[in-house]
């Protein structure tokens, strides 16, 4: 296949999730529906976390800063995707490709370390009570968030100028709704080795640390709420965790599922319908999530609704 150079490349393709032009309106209506849902119910814990001060501790901060990712994480895919297919076009720009892969990264591996903080944060609460304030105070909190940041950008960045750098060839057609980097890095036609061995200490470090912190944070709250004597202590303290174990269920079982998809099957259309349950689902449930399953987040938004009757 002949090769071309990467400044050559002025688009690669989009080819999404099907070519069957009677199913694009039925995937445009369910992509709004999903855009419009995670916008609106991320907004949702963002306003109640602005208005309500009695959730202005650590917890919620992290959920916030978690809902506001959640929204740049959808809002880095979805729209491209919707316009493509108003305009009936799978076209998106070189430049517009790298831009895209960069913000994926940056969002989905910040939401991992995001998930490690909040479970260091349930971890404080339960097992150190006593120093709990002093442990997550506001500046270590902010600490906390910066840093996962940096680490996040830090590595999408690495990863956008070293996949610059390939040579890619005549056909640039992407079998999913964005621009993966997998994706991206098997149409190129120069050595990808270095790439490919740079994603799997990428995963190591922005995936299997914080998943390493999650599991060690809650075989130490496990432990510590067994040792408890009272079987009320016992549920409270189960239940200040148990939204977060449902999100991090979510986020990492959708997340093993593509990656077994995607061992399992050849077709990369298959694996991009299997990818939307990974990156789209969680950020569109987490919101209903942490507000259906947390009283204190109930009780809020029930506050500012009888408050507020005009909101109605």
């Amino acid at each position: 296949m002949e090769a071309t150079n990467q400044t050559a490349a002025s688009e690669f393709n989009l080819l999404g999730l099907t070519d069957d032009a009677e199913l694009q309106p039925l995937i445009f209506s369910l992509f709004l529906s999903i855009y419009l849902v995670t916008i609106l119910g991320n907004l949702l814990i963002i306003f109640v976390f602005s208005f309500e001060s009695h959730l202005h501790n650590p917890m919620y901060f992290f959920l916030c800063v978690l809902s506001f990712n959640d929204i740049c994480s959808s809002t880095s895919t979805i729209p491209k995707m919707l316009v493509n297919i108003q305009l009936q076009r799978q076209s998106i720009t070189y430049t517009g490709c790298f831009t895209q892969t960069g913000f994926v990264i940056t969002f989905a591996f910040l939401e991992n370390f995001l998930l490690a903080v909040m479970a260091y944060d349930r971890y404080a609460a339960i097992c150190r009570p006593l120093r709990y304030t002093v442990i997550m105070n506001p500046h270590f909190c902010v600490l906390l968030v910066l840093v996962s940041l940096l680490i996040s950008m830090a590595d999408s960045l690495i990863h956008t100028l070293m996949t610059l750098r390939l040579s890619f060839c005549t056909d640039l057609d992407i079998p999913h709704f964005f621009c993966e980097l997998a994706q991206l890095i098997k149409l190129a036609c120069s050595d990808t080795v270095i790439d490919n061995i740079l994603i799997y200490i990428s995963c190591g470090i922005c995936v299997g640390i914080p998943l390493s912190g999650i599991i060690y944070s809650y075989f130490h709250i496990v432990s510590s709420v067994l040792r408890m004597s009272s079987s009320g202590g016992k549920y409270k303290a189960f239940s200040t965790c148990g939204s977060h174990l449902s999100v991090v269920s979510l986020f990492y079982g959708t997340g093993f599922g593509v990656y077994i998809s995607a061992a399992v099957t050849d077709s990369p259309r298959k694996t991009a319908v299997a990818s939307v349950m990974y990156s789209l689902l969680p950020q569109m449930l987490n919101p209903f999530i942490y507000s259906l399953r947390n009283k204190d987040m109930k009780e809020a938004l029930r506050r500012i609704v009888t408050s507020n009757p005009s909101l109605l």
